[in-house]
């Protein structure tokens, strides 16, 4: 852009040579329409531009001496004629003022220019249209510098034409003298006198459009004024125009509709360093409005005011000093008033090093927003990089999140009332790092590294924190029990189409709740992250000593290691999400060992745990959906569960047979009780279909006793249906006196009801079964007693009757009564 910049100053300082030349030429001599040969061979000669003149020539002699230029065109060379020009204009005027001409002077009164169209394009190859002047400039600075080596000293009757080799060198603003004499007719000398007290350029419009890139630019209705241009002396310079961006479809020659239009407008006060090559913009302002591409309301307006804006074109050196934008923005996504924020900063560019620093730059705003720090960066003409320091002061998020519409529903409304940051900077255009984050979130303090994309596709996060508790940041529970809703209407939800179950099962899972994931964020994400706390609190649980090590991409999620310690024993999982099908499979194999099962299932339930020990626990589940009432519908899989040293509370199996086995045998128990049933070692396999989890090996040990069991337990209707059975297997180790023969006898115990009641109120002993078990033992010993004493006459007819029909007839008739009376 430098090249191109240096290029179009060149282009329009040859033009206003000639243009000044030509006007005391033809005053003195020619008729205005003999010059046009010659103009058209100077600009071919000087820039290889092929000049068109369709327009007439004319001048003025009074008040003003001037020269006017209409319907001028300036084509590049080779180029196609059914291409607009690369350059052109509908009217040209310089006018001269009339009174120093009498004492020799030439004084410029006023140049103006009308209707200017500037057409420059860059190939999908990133080669600009105006590269042929840029080229043909280089080689006329070379052979420039050659002749003025070979030159001692210029003489000042060369002046015009040192003037033309600054312009070859595309540095016409530096190289062009204060004045200008010649011998012009008569061979008189004339001084020129660059004191110009009019500058307007007014209905101008450029086009730039860059195929490499698939953007464009519109700049219309420029208009730049200016008055008393003098090198010696600041004078007030004014610009205004609109500038609107464009795409270009792939494969298309025209742009699309404007992404946004804006205008702008400008004032300042404007020092020519003709001589140093130093140019001063003082007490600049720069108001913007700009209307986004279907965005209804009222524009977003940005005020730039600077003191100061110093250029040293020769080194390459800006600086500006004490710069400050105001900005008012409007969006629906802002909230429902504009947005003002103002920037306060100082600035210092240097293109030779390709370098930028933006020192103690200051975002503010409403609501505590105080955003600042430094930043450089280097390469700034290539590949930019960036490096410096961002720090956030303490500000209310849940404000910022309120206004802008995105504030979650959270369990605790104190949540995301404090936000702070801190850490260096770092990155380029494609990424951005704090490699040294120091994050602050309510109670939570977090520090490490953290990276991001700036296309929102990639995420990698290295955090160490002390604590947070999840449950404030949750949203709360809802009162009056689950609308979960069944697995028919969960796949009814997730199908395709229309139609009543469609509806239906739709409508249960928004009751249910909405989303989880973003599904295409996650998608699209390259996920890294290792998270290291020392207490994180979910669902009232207290996990300590927890590490997480998160990865991502090609669709899929994974988590690849959770570890913590909770309840006294240790918690180890993994996990996966594939977001590729839909609706979504999750996965998880979650490890326990050792963990305290009463706070635990309390915690993980919100009720009271029905039982007490050590809690061991394997396997792998998974299931499909987004929403938090289609995930329970659709779970699947198996766990292995088993709990050491452990207790049935509320209920005392011994207690309920022995009790049993006493009024059986006409007895009655004295002994106290345990409210518990305490056991050495229960286990079971829970397999889960569709959110039912069924189990038919579940063995309980109590001294004395064991419980078996079978039953299912619902995930989603929460409602429990389990049918148990206890015997006495060791009657050494029983709390009570029993019967030998009571240990053949299966005692029934009944649990049913829903998992929001009481665990008191599950379980039962099943006296009837009972009575029934006991009817079928003392049935069968009476049969067994019958057997007995048939067999023993049987035994005593046979041996006499064995003797009259032989041993083989006498046993077939054994077996024969033996069949009848059992």
């Amino acid at each position: 852009m430098r090249a191109l910049l240096r290029t179009l100053l060149a282009v329009v300082g040859i033009l206003g040579l000639v243009v000044v030349g030509a006007v005391v030429y033809i005053t003195t001599f020619f008729d205005p329409e003999d010059l046009k040969p010659h103009l058209v061979q100077v600009v071919r000669d000087q820039s290889g531009l092929e000049l068109s003149l369709d327009g007439p020539l004319a001048w003025s002699f009074y008040p003003r001496l001037g020269l006017s230029v209409a319907d001028a065109e300036a084509r590049l060379p080779d180029q196609p004629e059914n291409e607009q020009a690369f350059l052109a204009f509908d009217q040209a005027e310089v006018s001269l003022a009339f009174a120093p001409l009498l004492s020799g002077q030439v004084a410029i009164d006023g140049l103006s220019l009308d209707g200017m169209r500037l057409n420059l394009k860059r190939d999908a190859q990133g080669r600009g249209n105006w590269q042929t002047l840029v080229d043909r400039l280089e080689r006329q600075q070379a052979q420039a510098q050659a002749e003025r080596d070979a030159k001692a000293a210029p003489a000042v009757a060369d002046a015009a034409s040192d003037a033309k080799n600054a312009a070859n060198d595309g540095e016409i603003a530096t190289a062009l003298p204060a004045e200008l004499s010649g011998e012009l007719g008569g061979g008189e000398g004339v001084t020129v006198a660059l004191d110009i007290a009019r500058v307007a350029f007014t209905n101008g419009s450029i086009r730039y459009s860059d195929r490499q890139s698939g953007q464009a630019w519109h700049v219309d209705a420029l208009t730049i004024g200016g008055s008393n241009v003098n090198p010696a002396k600041a004078f007030p310079l004014s610009a205004d125009f609109t500038l609107s961006s464009f795409l270009i479809p792939e494969g298309q020659s025209r742009e699309g509709e404007a992404q946004w239009v804006s205008q702008l407008t400008l004032d300042s006060q404007v020092r020519l360093g003709l001589d140093d090559g130093r140019y001063v913009l003082s007490d600049v302002t720069l108001d913007t409005a700009t209307r986004m591409s279907g965005a209804d309301g009222n524009p977003q307006k940005i005020n730039l005011s600077v003191p100061s804006l110093e250029a040293d074109i020769a080194s390459g050196r800006y600086v500006l000093e004490g710069g400050k934008l105001d900005a008012s923005l409007s969006h629906p996504s802002l909230g429902a008033k504009a947005l003002p924020l103002s920037l306060a900063f100082a600035a210092d560019a240097d293109l030779e090093a390709q370098t930028l620093r933006i020192s103690e730059w200051q975002l503010s705003g409403e609501d505590s927003l105080q955003l600042g720090g430094n930043l450089r960066v280097e390469q700034l003409l290539g590949a930019p990089e960036y490096r410096g320091q961002l720090t956030l002061e303490p500000l209310s998020l849940r404000t910022w999140l309120e206004r802008l519409g995105r504030l979650p529903e959270t369990d605790d409304e104190a949540a995301l009332e404090h936000l702070a940051l801190s850490s260096p900077l770092e990155g380029d255009l494609a990424r951005v790092r704090l490699p040294n984050l120091t994050l602050e979130l309510d109670d939570t303090t977090l520090s490490g590294s953290l990276s991001a994309g700036l296309d929102g596709r990639s995420l990698a996060l290295d955090l160490q924190g002390d604590v947070l508790n999840l449950d404030r940041y949750l949203p709360p529970a809802e009162e009056g029990g689950s609308n979960t809703p069944t697995a028919a209407e969960s796949e009814a939800a997730d199908q395709a189409g229309g139609g009543e179950a469609s509806q239906a099962g739709a409508a249960a899972l928004s009751e249910a709740g909405g989303e989880l994931v973003p599904v295409a964020t996650l998608k699209a994400l390259d996920l890294k992250a290792d998270i290291a706390l020392e207490r994180l609190t979910v669902k009232d649980m207290d996990l300590e000593q927890v590490v997480l090590k998160a990865r991502g991409g090609n669709g899929q999620q994974r988590l690849e290691r959770f570890d913590a310690r909770f309840f006294e024993g240790t918690l180890a999982a993994s996990a996966g999400l594939d977001l590729r099908e839909t609706p979504l499979r999750w996965r998880v194999a979650p490890t326990i060992e050792g963990v305290a099962a009463e706070p635990f299932l309390a915690a993980l339930n919100g009720e009271a745990s029905p039982l007490r020990g050590r809690l061991n626990l394997s396997g792998e589940l998974t299931t499909r959906g987004n929403t938090s009432g289609a995930l329970p519908a659709r779970l699947n899989g198996q766990l292995k569960a088993r709990i050491d040293d452990g207790a049935v509370l509320d209920v005392n199996v011994s207690e309920e047979l022995c009790t049993a086995v006493a009024l059986l045998e006409g007895k009655q128990t004295s002994r106290d009780w345990h409210e518990d049933t305490r056991f050495d070692r229960a286990s079971a396999t829970l397999d889960i279909r569709d959110g039912q989890v069924r189990n038919d090996d579940l063995v309980l040990s109590i001294p004395g006793i064991q419980v078996t069991g079978e039953g299912r337990v619902g995930l989603v209707d929460k409602r429990l249906d389990y049918r148990a059975a206890a015997r006495f297997v060791d009657t050494a180790d029983a709390a009570c006196e029993v019967n030998p023969r009571l240990t053949k006898v299966p005692l029934p115990m009944r649990c049913e009801g829903s998992l929001s009641g009481a665990p008191a109120d599950w379980c039962r002993f099943d006296r009837g079964a009972f009575r029934d078990a006991v009817a079928n033992l003392a049935r069968q010993e009476v049969e067994e007693k019958a057997g007995e004493e048939v067999q023993k006459r049987l035994d005593d007819a046979m041996d006499g009757l064995d003797e009259r029909i032989g041993e083989e007839a006498s046993g077939e008739l054994r077996n024969a009564l033996k069949g009848l009376f059992q």
